[in-house]
Parts: C-alpha cells; structure tokens; sequence
C-alpha cells in the first residue's frame, strides 16, 4: 500500500520561498503606487506659480507688487557717495574712505580678473579681447581720463558705459572703489617724471 505526500511537507522551505517572494513583488506594487501619487502631489503643488493668474486679487496677479518705500534687507544705501560715486548728482573727486596698501592689493587682484582682459594690465586698451576682434576701450593714460574725478571709473563700473557693460551684479562696491584707486595707479605710472622716482631706482633706470 503506497501513500502519497504532498509535496509542501517534503519541500517546506521552496514553498516558504514561493510565499516570501509573492509577498515581496505585492509590498512593491503598493509601494511604487504610494510613490506615484506622492510624487504627482509634489509635482502640482497647490500654490501659485510667480506671475501666475490669480481672480482673488483685483489685478489678477498672483504676485503681489511692492509696498511703495519698501527696502530689502541690507540694501539701504544712505551713502550716495560710497554706492553711486556721486554727491548731489555730482561725480565725487575723493574716496568713501582710506586707500591704503591692501586696498590697493585688492584692487589689483579685482581689476586683473574683471578689467585687463579689455583694458589689459597696463591700462592702455589692448587685453585679449581687444586682440581678437572687440571694440578697444580709450587708454586710461589720455589726458582726459587722467583729469576725470575719480568718481567716473566707479559710476563706469556700476552702470556701464558706451560698449562697456556695468559690473554690479559680479563687484561689490568696495572693491570697485578699490579697482578705481587701482587706475589710479596705472595712471601714475605711466605719466611719472623721473624726479618723482626714488633716487636708487632713477639710476637703474638711467642705465638702461
């Protein structure tokens, strides 16, 4: 007389897997089905969009305008001289404040990245780009732009002029005062008499 035994009490531990592995695919699709719907929240989320349409307002404008007189935070500039290089309209003919050697530094280290490559290290309007091609800007050594206060490099600066686009949004206005004394320099040193040289350097320079 034969007997017949099912096969899950001689193979226990393939039906355990069966089992185990059915139940692993069903945690999945639940899963990727609460994945997706979450993701389509996060997707269109119930808030308007900048400039969107919106009927609430009377303008229909999502995006409320500015208070009149409102100023962002760390951008009320009550020194006209120190952020607009002008007093009463005028340029100014000084500093914000004291130019010494580091500022000086500084302004070298800024107007090598961000004017050279027109104005070239010299000052004298041949950088890389004017050699390929772009329009050259006046040397700084002309006699009017040596007589210029020193307020027109920082209003140049700030809001461009003829094809020189403004630099505000990448130098702040320290530095570009500091860039300004910089020209300054440039401007010394190629419109110095030899009396003004120090005395070792004035005979190194009559040998040559």
């Amino acid at each position: 007389m034969s007997i017949k035994v099912p096969s899950s009490i001689l193979y226990p531990l393939s039906s355990v897997r069966q089992c185990q592995g059915l139940g692993f695919l069903g945690l999945m699709l639940i899963a990727s089905v609460g994945v997706t719907n979450c993701r389509q929240d996060m997707h269109d989320q119930p808030r308007f969009e900048p400039l969107e349409a919106n009927a609430f307002f009377s303008d229909g404008r999502a995006s409320r305008p500015l208070i009149k007189g409102t100023v962002a935070r760390g951008r009320l500039r009550l020194d006209k001289h120190f952020y607009t290089g002008k007093i009463d309209g005028e340029l100014v003919a000084t500093f914000p404040f004291p130019i010494t050697k580091d500022v000086l530094k500084r302004g070298r280290e800024r107007y090598d990245i961000f004017c050279a490559p027109c104005h070239d290290k010299t000052g004298s309007g041949n950088g890389m780009i004017v050699q390929r091609g772009f329009r050259p800007p006046p040397s700084y050594h002309i006699a009017r732009l040596r007589g210029v206060p020193i307020g027109h490099f920082f209003d140049v600066m700030t809001n461009g002029l003829g094809a020189m686009y403004d630099v505000s949004d990448r130098v702040q206005p320290r530095d570009r005062w500091a860039i300004a004394a910089y020209i300054r320099v440039l401007q010394r040193s190629q419109n110095v008499a030899i009396e003004d040289v120090p005395e070792e350097i004035q005979k190194e320079l009559m040998k040559q």
